[in-house]
């Protein structure tokens, strides 16, 4: 069995084998049946009503996606994880699931696009949303309200890295009674476990620095198991015949997989698992390249802001550096009034325009022309993001190499 005293990725990369695997096989086998046949009917019932462990369908579970949930619980040091097709069909189950008309939630105003325009559409059917700055625990307090239900944040913003007040929010979250969800794509399980601060439920899109290659989508939600489900009014009675630890996963599972159908496919499950296994290894080098050309784009004229938390001018450096093992691959910058934002990408050689984070090939986009054009300027602007914005996720190339590349395009 896997000793507590294992470091991260020993820990992850002998997961797998912590249960019979078929015939030896080092990895979790692609299990590609959707149905599951039973020799006793009798069985086959027990499983459906949750008296046996066992699998029913392929919306509701698989082995091979049972393995990668297994490592994830793991990472996060928690209770249960459930996987989703992508880590939007994540955070939309904490609507579908756990949330019901006349609910309040409290979410960061710091959000990735297509997160802020979920809770947007949340908030046009039935629970209201409070969008705060909460890289200040005051602000989300002052939101409060006595139907509020929910506090939502992310670690670190995409794209302008604002980092929340994690700590005191989850002190203030435990003092209330309210579920504290902490989506922690953009540090990882191994630059920051949520469950440190407090967290009740924990949100990775598997798609970014878990899976890390950009060949597959998925997202998981983690059970920290430190929120008393007791005590939340919106359980339905059907889920409260489990232990109350896992009331929350179960009501999870059924109202997001088995009812929604957000479920993830057991061969992309198997590309996540394998890619999590250099998740360290990746992440060290993406971070430590992505803090030098940081420094390298803050000391140039033509560069106006860079946004990494790494950086000691950052608002929330402190913060960061006292919960996250390192900074993360990702920041962003604006370039100088006259230095057109499209010329600058086009002259990279390396960099690729492209959307996606974690990869491990680095990756530029124009934010306010993309991924936040939907959103319109107003809100650009409240959320700090300029029309020049260029967002960077580092790869693994030479650093070396970066620094030129990114140097050169300037010229």
């Amino acid at each position: 069995m896997i000793d507590k005293h294992f470091g991260f990725t020993t820990t992850v990369l002998h997961s797998d084998r912590q249960k019979a695997i078929e015939h030896g096989s080092l990895h979790k086998p692609i299990h590609t049946s959707v149905a599951f046949g039973y020799q006793d009917a009798r069985e086959l019932a027990e499983v459906f009503q949750g008296k046996k462990p066992g699998y029913r369908y392929g919306r509701q579970g698989n082995p091979t996606v049972a393995a990668l949930e297994d490592k994830i619980t793991r990472m996060e040091d928690g209770l249960a994880t459930l996987c989703f097709a992508t880590g939007m069909a994540a955070i939309g189950a904490l609507a579908q699931g756990l949330l019901r008309e006349g609910d309040h939630v409290v979410s960061s105003a710091f959000l990735f696009g297509n997160t802020n325009s979920l809770w947007q559409t949340v908030g046009l059917q039935g629970t209201s949303v409070s969008f705060v700055d909460a890289t200040d625990v005051s602000n989300v307090e002052r939101a409060l309200q006595a139907n509020t239900r929910m506090v939502f944040v992310e670690t670190i913003a995409n794209p302008r890295t604002q980092v929340a007040d994690l700590e005191r929010i989850g002190e203030l979250c435990r003092s209330r009674g309210l579920l504290y969800v902490v989506d922690n794509t953009m540090t990882s399980p191994y630059l920051f476990r949520p469950k440190a601060v407090a967290a009740s439920l924990v949100v990775n899109a598997l798609t970014k620095s878990i899976g890390g290659h950009g060949n597959a989508l998925g997202g998981s939600l983690t059970d920290t198991g430190l929120f008393d489900w007791t005590s939340y009014p919106n359980i339905a009675d059907n889920y409260k015949r489990f232990a109350p630890a896992m009331w929350g996963i179960s009501q999870l599972r059924a109202k997001a997989l088995r009812d929604f159908g957000a479920a993830l496919g057991p061969e992309a499950a198997h590309h996540l698992a394998v890619g999590s296994e250099t998740m360290a290894l990746r992440i060290e080098r993406e971070s430590a390249s992505a803090l030098a050309l940081a420094r390298m784009l803050s000391d140039d004229p033509r560069v106006a802001s860079v946004y990494y938390p790494g950086l000691t001018s950052h608002p929330q450096y402190a913060i960061a550096a006292s919960l996250f093992r390192a900074f993360g691959g990702l920041f962003s910058f604006e370039l100088k009034e006259g230095i057109d934002c499209f010329d600058y990408l086009n002259r990279l050689r390396l960099a690729i325009p492209a959307s996606n984070l974690g990869d491990t090939r680095t990756l530029v986009i124009p934010v306010a022309h993309t991924i936040f054009h939907e959103m319109g300027p107003a809100r650009r602007a409240s959320m700090g993001i300029a029309e020049s914005l260029i967002r960077v996720s580092v790869g693994i190339e030479d650093t070396e190499d970066l620094l030129e590349d990114f140097q050169q395009a300037l010229g």
